[in-house]
């Protein structure tokens, strides 16, 4: 048995010492770097200023009560169309004990005040009749009666205020019928049947009923860095590409650069405006977030390289020239100083020092051993 052990221990012992000496062998072999070679191309080099916000309603429009009480009925949803005038919800009056009581008192006071000028104008019709009375007295007390009726009606009319925020007579132009201002879509209903709401009035912002917003007027609202900003003017073409809408690509036009910046994360940002150009194929959703595209140059047919194949030292670019045949087995290379122009962070135009029969070194190949 300790036979067995021994010649297994022999056994593992030369593995290791193998496994050992084949791994720093290898360690110790030269290793071969191939490199791709590049050959420069004619292309189009356009320069970009991309701004990331999102795409939203030129206005949105806050619709609020005129009286204070309950939302009593919802009329429309979030989503749907609606013309100005149409009623999006009622509002029913919870009227205050102190004013009610008061209209009713008014109304109580002004029937008994009417039932007293109407007894007193049946005694002077009368006494007209048989000409006890002048015609000019008789009308003095025809005058206080309609005084009189239309008082009761006033009275009334205040109490159907106070107590439902609608006169019967008015019920078309009533304020507890909450409509919309403006023509467009219904963005967000914010109440729900049964909430208070309150009135819209010089000491209070009132409760937001309804937004409602014109969707085909849409401006897109973006920031850019301070080290574009000084590149973009007013009325230049934007494209937007919107991350909810694949593929998609809509026209805008720069409409506004804000001449004061702000600080977001420590980086200065200054806010821009573009209206977006409406796309009967394309339904943009309030709030989509966007990317805007300003092409701030843009040049056609010239000589341009990788960035990937470029040197940068000391204020001058370099590349590596092929000297060696391609199909050699050792791959040689001359450095040489180019003249470099416009960039779009992916190619480099190239104004002077290379040819369009030039072969580059490119990104080394998977290192393989000789």
């Amino acid at each position: 048995m300790k036979k067995v052990f021994r010649i297994l221990l022999i056994v593992l012992l030369a593995g290791l010492f193998i496994g050992t000496f084949v791994f720093l062998w290898n360690k110790t072999r030269p290793v071969k770097t191939v490199y791709t070679i590049v050959t420069p191309v004619r292309d189009t080099i356009s320069q970009y200023v991309v701004a990331t916000g999102q795409v939203e309603p030129r206005d949105e429009v806050l619709i609020k009560p005129q009286i204070s009480g309950i939302v009593s009925a919802l009329h429309k949803e979030a989503g749907e169309m609606v013309r100005q005038g149409d009623v999006i919800a009622t509002v029913k009056v919870i009227p205050e004990m102190s004013s009610l009581n008061s209209a009713e008192s008014q109304v109580k006071q002004a029937e008994i005040n009417l039932a007293q000028i109407k007894r007193e104008y049946e005694r002077t019709e009368r006494l007209y009749r048989r000409n006890v009375l002048t015609l000019d007295e008789f009308e003095k007390t025809e005058t206080q009666l309609r005084i009189a009726e239309e008082s009761l009606q006033s009275a009334r009319d205040n109490l159907e205020i106070v107590r439902d925020g609608i006169v019967s007579r008015n019920a078309a132009i009533s304020n507890t019928q909450i409509r919309s201002t403006i023509d467009g879509m219904i963005l967000d209903i914010p109440v729900k049947v049964g909430n208070s709401v309150i009135q819209s009035n010089t000491f209070n912002d009132g409760t937001t009923i309804a937004v409602v917003a014109d969707m085909t007027d849409m401006i897109f609202r973006g920031k850019v860095d301070e080290t574009d900003v000084g590149k973009l003017h007013e009325g230049m073409p934007v494209t937007l590409s919107i991350g909810a809408v694949q593929h998609a690509r809509l026209n805008a036009r720069l409409e506004y650069i804000s001449p004061k910046a702000t600080t977001d994360n420590n980086v200065i940002m200054f806010e821009v405006k573009a209206a977006v150009e409406p796309d009967a194929d394309i339904f943009v959703r309030s709030g989509y977030s966007a990317n805007a595209s300003v092409m701030i140059e843009n040049r056609e047919n010239v000589l341009t390289v990788p960035e990937s194949v470029l040197e940068f030292e000391g204020g001058k670019t370099y590349v590596y020239l092929l000297t060696s045949p391609e199909e050699a087995e050792e791959q040689t290379f001359e450095r040489h100083e180019v003249a470099t122009g416009l960039s779009d962070g992916m190619n480099m135009e190239i104004l002077e020092g290379l040819s369009e029969s030039d072969r580059l070194r490119g990104p080394a190949m998977p290192k393989t051993k000789r």
